[in-house]
């Protein structure tokens, strides 16, 4: 494993930053990609000082130019990854017509169209060489609906389209495609993006807890490691994606009903 390249992208804190020093320790030379070289830096001193392997690539996400500029020196640099963790995203969990155009469009930009410049930009090596995978991260937003989340549903729900149809494509050329689904993580998205928190819906922290940093990282390298087309976590929710498939009705009653309780706690 101490030759594998992986590429992180929102690796400059947050759930990519973990993520990267879990591949790092499992002996990935990691790639760390966010805007801000100053925190990138940090978690690839950290993963250093524990004897990890890391470089930054500070580009905007956003800006496909960059993006492909990026991709050109990552080939040139350390070749094609041999993992790509799409990670980053941005975006509030607020009502639509609190939302202008201009943030809907940043958060369809990142996640989704991030991960397509990206996999644009780099995939034709991975094929070339016939091995490799791609990983997308997305939230239950992906499978379900519920209020006052518009335009940040429309996004995962973009990604999970896009790393479904990819997973078809590329089957025959030798590349994975893993989607991981996680359910609300304590992170310093929610810090980054006010308001969203209360527009979460409630539900029983017994049976859906919140997961830790570390838990949702883990269940990304877990999952990647095992060559898994999906990962769910907390496992529960693969049961109400499978109610809403069957009874879309009932369940998107209930998530109403979930996050018109969360916003009367708020």
């Amino acid at each position: 494993m101490s030759k594998k390249l992986a590429l992180i992208t929102g690796a400059s804190s947050g759930i990519g930053a973990e993520t990267a020093k879990q591949l790092a320790k499992k002996g990935y030379r990691c790639l760390l990609l966010a805007r801000n070289r100053a925190r990138l830096e940090t978690v690839a001193g950290d993963i250093r000082e524990a004897g990890g392997k890391a470089d930054v690539y500070p580009v905007d996400l956003a800006d496909d130019r960059a993006v492909q500029r990026t991709a050109d020196t990552i080939i040139e640099e350390a070749g094609p990854p041999d993992l790509i963790v799409n990670n980053a995203g941005v975006g509030r969990w607020i009502p639509f017509l609190e939302t202008s155009t201009e943030e809907a469009v940043k958060m369809m930009a990142v996640p989704y169209l991030a991960s397509v410049y990206l996999t644009r930009a780099l995939l034709p090596a991975m094929v070339q060489r016939g091995s490799g995978r791609l990983a997308f991260v997305a939230s239950p937003g992906a499978y379900l609906t519920w209020p006052n989340a518009s335009t940040y549903l429309a996004a995962r729900h973009a990604v999970k389209g896009f790393a479904e149809a990819l997973r078809s494509e590329l089957k025959p050329d030798g590349i994975g495609v893993t989607l991981i689904v996680l359910g609300t993580v304590e992170s310093p998205y929610w810090e980054h993006n006010p308001g969203s928190r209360e527009n979460v819906p409630a539900t029983n922290k017994q049976l859906l807890p919140d997961l830790s940093l570390s838990e949702a990282a883990k269940a990304i390298v877990d999952g990647v490691e095992a060559g898994k087309d999906r990962v769910v976590k907390p496992a529960l929710y693969r049961a109400i994606f499978f109610m809403s498939a069957i009874a879309p009705g009932l369940v998107a009653s209930q998530l109403r009903k979930a996050s018109k309780k969360a916003r009367k706690k708020a």
